[in-house]
């Protein structure tokens, strides 16, 4: 069952809000300018604006994927990492929300 967009919003505005240091709202950036990435290549993008280590990154797309969901997951064979990409009918409420936030 898909959640309704005020849900997401929602969600969101809550996710944000917890935000303390400012890494939550970076890593919601880079995921709306990205679209697609993986674990490594936002690691890669956040590291120069943040000293965070990777598995820090890799546990706040696990929480957005699973408590969010706006994220959908690709894996194209066992050996292959994960491959997130936004989920296009979310994308303009997160755009929003960092607009607004």
């Amino acid at each position: 069952m898909k959640p309704e967009r005020s849900e997401i919003l929602s969600r969101l505005i809550r996710f944000l809000d917890l935000d303390s240091d400012g890494l939550r709202r970076l890593i919601l950036q880079s995921i709306v300018e990205a679209r697609e990435f993986t674990v490594i290549s936002l690691h890669e993008e956040i590291s120069p604006k943040c000293s965070v280590s990777r598995k820090v990154v890799a546990s706040m797309i696990g929480y957005i994927c699973s408590r969010i969901g706006i994220l959908h997951v690709n894996r194209k064979s066992y050996r292959a990492p994960k491959t997130y990409l936004l989920r296009d009918e979310y994308a303009d409420i997160a755009k929003a929300v960092l607009a607004t936030i």
